[in-house]
């Protein structure tokens, strides 16, 4: 007997509840996010959006060896921050700065590792941060390791492992998808389609009818959204966490997006899409879909508009000062943190070090 797999397959159109000119869209499956939750959410973007901007200038000026920016895909990223509870754990990519800001790291400590400072900046545990991911799709596996011990603690935490739309043609996907179907891990997949992999397109990756559909082979059930409405975004996360967190398993959530600048500052966009291709998805841009939505609904005015936008340069001129601020690196640091305890091997080379820097600085 076939067995029934209805219920694990997404919706035929990905979920919307704002559209583009900032009406509501009417949803009988998903219900519309408080205005004081949108309203928040908004803050978010602002503050997401300026935090791009100021990081890709900062590439410019030499302060960042790099920077992948989220630019057009904030919606993503401050609905996944938004939608978990303070014990819930995120696991990042190197794309999610601006989720991992809306988590509530310092956006200096955030931008460390794109410095080339010698950590990820910040405590992960502190924040329930993972640190980000450059190697697609590596922390999934960690994800669900997280999540799955969670569950043998019986701790209400559930994990957002958050990854692109590249990283779903990874061994890794599969495996993580599969382990946590088979042990009932509580994490939600969240896959941010913005239908390139550096330079391969969506089309060149995968022929499934969504990348949401992936799921089914696993028992996983999968969802799929609007990527640039912030409202359907927060809706879906939010209903995927509550179904994690009640015992329901892993869930599968794919959000269709775009991303509107290049792969890094590193990269030419234009030897692989065209302009006009571009352009459709500027005009959906989730920051001014969801401000045309606030206004409507009475929420939000041009005052507090421009408070949100004060708050954000404020933010923009502590990440100059921070991110600009030059680091007197010390030598030392090479031998603390390899091990929880140093080894002899590590003692004997650090005292090394420190001999043959003794005698650089008495030849001064």
């Amino acid at each position: 007997m076939t067995p029934d797999v209805r219920h694990l397959l997404p919706s035929d159109e990905p979920v919307r509840l704002i559209d583009s000119g900032g009406s509501s869209v009417g949803d009988p499956s998903h219900t519309l996010p408080e205005p004081a939750a949108l309203l928040r959410a908004y803050g978010a973007l602002v503050i997401a959006r300026r935090l791009n901007d100021q990081a890709s200038a900062l590439v410019r000026q030499g302060r960042l060896a790099v920077y992948p920016s989220s630019h057009g895909q904030e919606a993503c990223q401050v609905a996944a921050a938004q939608a978990l509870d303070d014990d819930d754990w995120m696991f990042p990519t190197y794309r999610d700065t601006a989720a991992i800001v809306a988590r509530g790291v310092d956006p200096v400590e955030a931008l460390v590792l794109l410095k080339g400072d010698w950590h990820s900046g910040y405590d992960p545990y502190q924040y329930r941060v993972a640190p980000q991911a450059t190697p697609l799709a590596t922390q999934l596996l960690h994800a669900v390791g997280v999540a799955h011990a969670a569950r043998l603690r019986s701790e209400p935490t559930v994990v957002l492992a958050m990854c692109g739309d590249g990283a779903t043609s990874e061994g890794d996907f599969h495996e993580a998808l599969n382990f946590a179907a088979v042990f009932g891990a509580p994490v939600v997949f969240f896959v941010q389609n913005n239908e390139y992999a550096i330079s391969v397109p969506l089309a060149r990756q995968s022929v499934a009818p969504s990348l949401a559909h992936k799921g089914v082979g696993y028992g996983v059930p999968g969802e799929r959204v609007d990527g640039n409405d912030v409202a359907a975004v927060l809706s879906v996360l939010s209903t995927a966490v509550s179904r994690a967190r009640s015992g329901d398993g892993p869930q599968l959530v794919e959000a269709h997006t775009y991303r509107i600048q290049a792969h890094t500052n590193a990269d030419d966009a234009s030897r692989y899409r065209p302009d006009d291709e571009v352009k459709p998805w500027i005009e959906r841009d989730p920051l001014v879909r969801l401000d045309g939505y606030l206004r409507h609904a009475g929420a939000l005015d041009d005052d507090g508009a421009a408070a949100y936008a004060e708050q954000a340069e404020r933010l923009a001129e502590h990440i100059r000062d921070g991110v600009g601020r030059d680091v007197e690196p010390r030598p030392e640091d090479l031998f603390d943190h390899v091990y929880a305890r140093r080894t002899p091997q590590l003692e004997e080379q650090a005292a090394m070090l420190a001999d043959e820097l003794a005698r650089e600085e008495s030849d001064v």
